[in-house]
Formats: C-alpha cells, sequence, structure tokens
C-alpha cells in the first residue's frame, strides 16, 4: 500500500500483478491497481484531470493525461471517499507510477493531488528499488 495526503486529500494505492493478464515469454506484463482518494477536508471537491508518469524497467517514460478517471469525474464531499481500479500494461516485469490529480474545490480553486510513487514488480522478478 502507498499513501500520500494533498491539501486533505488522501490518495492510497494497492497494485497487485495480474498474472492471468501477463504473458512474460512476449515481454507483455499487467498490473491492476486500484487507488481510494479520501476527502479528509472541509471543502468538497470534483476530480477533473489526470496525469500519470510510467517508467519501465528499462528507464522508458510513458505520460497519460486525460478527464477524470474510469471514465468519471467524481464529487467528493467531506468525509467520502472514491474508490476505483485500472490497469497498466509494461513491455518489462518491473515498473513504476506516479502522478497527479487535477481538483476542483467547492470555491472553484484548482489544485494538484500528488499520486504517490508505486512499484509495479511481477513476483519473480528480482527486487530493485525503482
Amino acid at each position: 500500500m502507498y499513501r500520500a495526503v494533498t491539501e486533505g486529500i488522501e490518495v492510497v494505492v494497492m497494485p497487485e500483478y495480474a498474472a492471468e493478464r501477463s504473458r512474460p515469454d512476449q515481454d507483455e506484463y499487467f498490473w491492476i491497481y486500484t487507488i481510494e482518494i479520501r476527502n479528509l477536508s472541509e471543502l468538497t471537491v470534483q476530480l477533473r484531470a489526470r496525469h500519470w508518469e510510467i517508467t519501465d524497467g528499462l528507464g522508458q517514460v510513458s505520460h497519460v493525461r486525460g478527464l477524470g478517471v474510469v471514465g468519471e469525474q467524481p464529487v467528493i464531499r467531506p468525509g467520502e471517499r472514491y474508490r476505483y481500479a485500472s490497469g497498466c500494461p509494461l513491455r518489462t516485469g518491473t515498473g513504476i507510477m506516479v502522478g497527479t490529480y487535477e481538483m476542483v474545490a467547492a470555491d472553484g480553486r484548482r489544485f494538484e493531488v500528488s499520486i504517490p510513487a508505486f512499484s509495479l514488480d511481477a513476483p519473480f522478478e528480482p527486487r530493485s528499488v525503482n
């Protein structure tokens, strides 16, 4: 589990290697990650956009930007949580993801929330610090 808090918005990430969707013999590896966003602040917020930086085990970096998450732009009230799952394919058995969410508070203020860096490691790969 990986955790970050920015301006009262907590982001917790739980990655898991998806062996059933991976084909290591063809350099295809897949991870499922579950993210829970919890509003610890006193303002209602809406998640408007996301930005991911994904680095594979060879150091190749890709950026993914888009509106919302999994087709939604959730509104999260004080004390509420929003949870979703998504996936990430890589050509290597290790990698790392990190990112940000663009939030808009009820008062109109826009701010970025950190998504903690998290490791993507196939269980048969030697452990390393990415």
